[in-house]
């Protein structure tokens, strides 16, 4: 893990120290490929309907998990945010006046930077969703992928 807490805080901002260990352990399933290299570059929220096509890599042996996914307009996507500090617990995402809790933004910023979007699946090419509506880094790993139900072809 890259330890970003050394990055500066911004005004009114509140780190604490991280804990000792994990509590959990979790597989990386794929890769999400997207335009984005650098954190300003992405968008506050994917646009499942303007936003540019992006693809979700599946490792093996994970692959035959996709069985059926096509049959779905829109898949919830969960990913981790690799590239994100886990110290925080008051930010101040604009830089204004005062601070507010973690727990209240939708920043990547955060202890578990697990993040969560539905996105349209627009193709399926053997390993590979081709989809609208991330907001994440490229290379950003994968963690899982939920079908939407009701949202179905």
């Amino acid at each position: 893990m890259t330890d970003l807490s050394s990055d500066p805080l911004r005004p009114h901002e509140q780190a604490v120290p991280l804990p000792a260990a994990f509590d959990a352990q979790l597989w990386f399933i794929g890769r999400i490929r997207t335009p984005w290299t650098q954190r300003g570059q992405c968008p506050r929220r994917g646009d499942p309907v303007e936003g540019p096509e992006c693809r979700i890599e599946l490792f093996e042996p994970w692959t035959p998990g996709l069985t059926g996914i096509q049959r779905h307009d829109h898949v919830q996507v969960l990913y981790w945010m690799d590239r994100a500090r886990r110290d925080l617990v008051q930010q101040n995402p604009n830089y204004g006046d005062r601070a507010t809790g973690t727990f209240a933004l939708r920043s990547p910023v955060r202890p578990n930077p697990v993040a969560s979007s539905v996105v349209r699946l627009l193709a399926v090419e053997g390993p590979v969703l081709i989809v609208r509506g991330l907001d994440c880094l490229d290379g950003t790993p994968l963690v899982d992928i939920k079908a939407e139900f009701g949202n179905t072809r």
